[in-house]
């Protein structure tokens, strides 16, 4: 499932943009600079909508904190229209921007166009690596004709990896991603459904193409790989 981190002060319209983007994910609501900056940076989130005017932290110092860390795609969202305004929030590292008030249509547009840059998603319906082929609406995977028995959040872990081909995810990352915070679990079930899906995997050989990194988390080899 696609997460997004919504940063905006003004409670009721964070409501607003949670229930118009909870059609395309799950919606993580932030209200002040600080912990937004804190909870952008765990690196578990496709794309973040941030105000400019905020509590503790701005958009444009948070944008500038996180860049140094993360290219996570972010979307500015705020009243100010000015072009000087504009121009600070690219240079800061802003893929797009948004003035306030907009039309419900066009959120939605801007958000599958920096997603489908980012993660090939809205362009496709398939993510394919190497053998086999996820089918993103139906969350099935195959392996030429054959169905493979992964589902569920072996479906959303496997997708995860493929969006993220030859980077380290840690287990605490892929915990609080396909489990979340407040989950009642705790991160050893990580590990379980990794050998559940290198199981599954098995058949196509490509169990071999997840590398662990002991005390930290796995990877899986790129395409090139």
């Amino acid at each position: 499932m696609i997460k997004f981190l919504l940063i905006e002060d003004d409670a009721v319209l964070s409501d607003t943009i949670k229930e118009i983007v909870s059609e395309l994910g799950e919606v993580t609501q932030i209200y002040e600079g600080s912990e937004g900056l804190y909870e952008a940076e765990s690196g578990i989130y496709d794309l973040v909508i941030l105000d400019l005017m905020l509590p503790q932290m701005n958009g444009y110092q948070v944008l500038e904190e996180l860049r140094k860390q993360a290219q996570t795609p972010v979307l500015i969202l705020t009243a100010k229209d000015g072009l000087e305004d504009k121009i600070t929030g690219f240079e800061k590292g802003a893929d797009d921007y948004l003035t306030k008030p907009f039309y419900r249509e066009e959120l939605l547009m801007r958000i599958k166009a920096l997603l489908k840059r980012s993660l090939g998603l809205f362009d496709e319906k398939n993510l394919t690596y190497k053998t086999i082929d996820c089918h993103l609406a139906s969350k099935e995977v195959y392996f030429g004709q054959e169905l493979l028995p992964i589902q569920g959040r072996e479906f959303d872990l496997l997708t995860y990896f493929l969006q993220n081909q030859g980077m380290i995810l840690t287990k605490e990352q892929i915990f609080d991603r396909i489990w979340g915070f407040d989950s009642e679990t705790t991160q050893t079930v990580v590990e379980v459904y990794m050998s559940n899906l290198r199981k599954h995997l098995r058949p196509t050989g490509l169990d071999k193409e997840f590398r662990t990194l002991r005390n930290v988390g796995y990877m899986l080899k790129g395409e090139a790989g």
